[in-house]
């Protein structure tokens, strides 16, 4: 969880409405996310650790920390899958 993630250059990002809408540049495929997913793309831009995105989330959500915390790292492994972000 103290891995740091790289979002991807090659990529374009704007907000509406509390939901972030991506575009790749290089393979043109767009991305949306909900609002807790646009949460935890702006935490990952600001430059947090897993970790740190883990303990906002926590403040930021009633959620179970077991539940939060697997369903972070899935989100993580689709962001990685599909090219948008590199674990460090």
């Amino acid at each position: 969880m103290n891995k740091k993630l790289s979002l991807a250059t090659s990529l374009i990002s704007t907000e509406i409405d509390g939901e972030t809408i991506l575009l790749d540049i290089e393979s043109e495929n767009y991305f949306g996310f909900d609002s807790v997913g646009s949460d935890i793309w702006r935490l990952l831009k600001e430059g947090k650790t897993l970790q740190q995105v883990y303990d906002a989330l926590l403040e930021m959500y009633e959620v179970h920390p077991k539940m939060l915390r697997t369903d972070l790292l899935e989100f993580v492994d689709k962001l990685s899958e599909s090219g948008l972000v590199k674990i460090e």
